[in-house]
């Protein structure tokens, strides 16, 4: 568990480097905001969630997977992570932030994602 990172992870990295190259400014977790997000753009009033499909239980095959050691503890702790995504994201929109959540598997289709992003955007 310690080699388990929640800042700059390998598809933060990414994101963030392509996002740079092109333009974007933004602030890292900021941590008087709800959630603590990955990407703050407070200029244009939009964060970016950056979600590892396992750790946040995610629809596709990676996040459906269950551990074979210690089962119910995992099985909580990933139905609070998302009820805790779901708190966060509920109370950024109220406050009248805008929210795109990009999962670790959606990184598979880079011109879908960045056509996502920067429609998000701009």
């Amino acid at each position: 568990m310690q080699a388990v990172r929640s800042k700059d992870t390998g598809p933060e990295l990414q994101i963030r480097r392509w996002l740079h190259a092109h333009g974007y400014r933004f602030r890292l977790h900021r941590k008087d905001l709800p959630g603590s997000p990955d990407l703050v753009f407070p200029g244009r009033g939009k964060i970016i969630f950056i979600h590892g499909c396992f750790w946040h239980g995610h629809d596709c095959r990676r996040g459906q997977r269950t551990p074979k050691t210690n089962t119910a503890y995992w099985s909580a702790k990933i139905i609070r992570n998302r009820e805790r995504d779901t708190a966060a994201t509920a109370s950024l929109e109220a406050a009248g932030w805008r929210v795109l959540t990009i999962w670790e598997c959606g990184l598979r289709d880079q011109e879908a994602l960045w056509s996502q992003v920067t429609a998000f955007l701009d």
